[in-house]
């Protein structure tokens, strides 16, 4: 029922490795209509990532920030005691390859990772895109958060496929033939009647989780009511 990152992935993704030119990692960026890059060494594993923001910072302390009695603005000053510190922001600003200019490690997920917890980790951690990775840590994709968007903006026609497919019809712990299911811009409505209360309950909840989904409407009828007073409505 969860979507899995391998599902909305970008599998054909650009990448530099740590010898390309800052000159060339900014073409690759413009070329791709891309954010960041991943960073990969000679056997694909993912050692840093390349992003806007790096080569941004390069610019940004570029000769004028080194002239005899300059002061950066407060703001780059304030934003760089709260992160990796002045020292380490200028070494990378003097960088004139992927490898000096990265952010590393880098922030990975795995391919069979959810896409609910590989859109923590963007949250988590601020970034827009997360290269994908096998369990020896070598690239196999991206996912960014138009992927994730996609996820959230699925078809109606899609989501009642899902919900009919995989669990109304596939259901092992109850008889469902008689549950209808309508779906309308992500609202799912059920309707039907079941033997116990429990298991329009667990229904309605299995439906919640699917992919997609913003309510569920719960208009099931049940023959008998085998929830207690103390588990509440």
């Amino acid at each position: 029922m969860h979507m899995k990152v391998r599902d909305v992935m970008t599998s054909e993704v650009a990448s530099v490795n740590g010898s390309t030119p800052f000159r060339d990692v900014a073409e690759v960026l413009i070329a791709h209509e891309v954010s960041a890059v991943p960073v990969v060494d000679g056997e694909g594993h993912v050692v840093g990532v390349v992003s806007e923001a790096d080569l941004l910072r390069k610019e940004e302390f570029r000769e004028q920030f080194y002239r005899e009695g300059y002061r950066p603005p407060l703001r780059a000053r304030l934003r760089e005691a709260v992160g990796h510190g002045a020292a380490r922001s200028q070494e990378r600003a003097r960088g004139v390859t992927a490898a000096e200019l990265m952010s590393a490690p880098a922030v990975i997920t795995r391919p069979y990772t959810s896409v609910v917890s590989a859109a923590r980790q963007m949250t988590q951690h601020g970034v827009k895109r997360l290269p994908v990775v096998d369990d020896e840590g070598v690239l196999m994709g991206i996912i960014s958060r138009h992927d994730l968007l996609k996820v959230l903006a699925r078809a109606d026609a899609d989501i009642a496929r899902e919900v009919r497919q995989d669990i109304v019809e596939n259901c092992l712990w109850a008889d469902l033939s008689g549950v209808e299911v309508a779906v309308s811009d992500g609202v799912v409505t059920l309707t039907g009647a079941l033997d116990r209360r429990s298991q329009a309950r667990v229904l309605t909840r299995m439906v919640e989780r699917t992919n997609g989904v913003i309510e569920v409407v719960d208009r099931l009828e049940w023959k008998e009511d085998d929830v207690g007073p103390w588990e509440g409505a």
